[in-house]
């Protein structure tokens, strides 16, 4: 697998990291490990995760590999910060004290002493962004986490966000993580230049839509597919619509025309975008993750392909 820098940072992750959504609930213990070792034998290292996967079971999943199956230097681990367990639920907040919290309960379900890369899911409706700007700097120079960035505040918002801890001499923002594929390209408008501009890397999360770019839904819903899902169905099912479809039909034929797998051409598209660092796959089983890495580790796109993909999905 091919590496990248994240923005203009000294971080180095694999470009196509490995999500888990669905551990410690649908994914069960063996699997995830399998998975695992196929994204490290593949020469990856980047793993997604978050206190909301499962109310932690993701984490604590993770935290019995690093205990005895992989080296903790092996993997680079993203987390989110400021869900708190709550009994069965989770609370969010982006205030000092539940950022501080957050990291120490993902640290300790983790057993790891530190956090690669620590991403504020999204802004809080009451906490001022300085604060939550200082918290993130503050736990950088604590060496509990090592890189911070944020997902879903607007552009201007992270921008103001990089701008205040840049005027103060404090950790910078490296990285923003954003939903980004074929069907979803709403960050094209101001997050990526903006990540561009200010040396930021992006961790692209479903870049197959979701599992629609495979074409798995072209003519039905398979019962063991996400969509069918108790817990996922209604994740999937806003790409389920006609705009959708047209482009699902235009990477097959992509696909089909390149003699690759539609997965193969979704994940190169997204990849060939400026500012992406990462693109983060989830699997159901360590088949089709092992299907997914052969194709897309391989694959670049003629230029005609994107420029035609580009038309389709605008």
């Amino acid at each position: 697998m091919r590496e990248r820098t994240v923005g203009r940072s000294g971080l180095v992750v694999g470009e196509i990291g490995l999500g888990t959504l669905t551990w410690g609930r649908d994914t069960d213990s063996d699997q995830a490990a399998q998975q695992l070792r196929i994204l490290l034998e593949a020469g990856g290292n980047l793993l997604d995760t978050s206190p909301a996967f499962g109310n932690g079971a993701a984490e604590s999943l993770i935290g019995t590999f690093l205990n005895g199956t992989i080296s903790r230097s092996d993997v680079v681990i993203c987390t989110r910060a400021g869900f708190i367990g709550r009994g069965a639920h989770a609370r969010f907040g982006a205030g000092r004290g539940s950022i501080l919290d957050s990291v120490a309960a993902s640290l300790e379900r983790l057993g790891t002493p530190y956090i690669d890369v620590l991403v504020v899911a999204a802004p809080d409706p009451v906490t001022p962004d300085e604060e939550t700007a200082r918290t993130l700097g503050a736990l950088v120079e604590s060496g509990k986490v090592r890189y911070i960035g944020l997902q879903a505040y607007p552009a201007w918002r992270a921008a103001a966000i990089q701008q205040f801890l840049r005027d103060r001499a404090l950790p910078a923002l490296t990285a923003l993580e954003t939903e980004y594929s074929l069907v979803n390209r709403h960050c094209e408008r101001e997050y990526l230049p903006m990540a561009n501009y200010g040396g930021l890397g992006v961790f692209a999360t479903s870049p197959l839509g979701r599992g629609v770019l495979t074409g798995k839904y072209r003519h039905s819903i398979p019962p063991t597919s996400r969509a069918a899902s108790e817990h996922l169905a209604s994740f999937v099912e806003p790409y389920l619509d006609e705009r959708a479809r047209r482009i699902v039909e235009a990477v097959a034929r992509a696909a089909d025309g390149l003699a690759i797998a539609a997965s193969d051409v979704a994940i190169a598209w997204a990849l060939a975008r400026p500012a992406i660092s990462s693109v983060l796959v989830g699997a159901r089983t360590a088949a089709q993750l092992t299907a997914l890495l052969s194709g897309a580790m391989s694959t670049d796109l003629p230029r005609p392909v994107i420029d035609a993909l580009d038309d389709v999905s605008e």
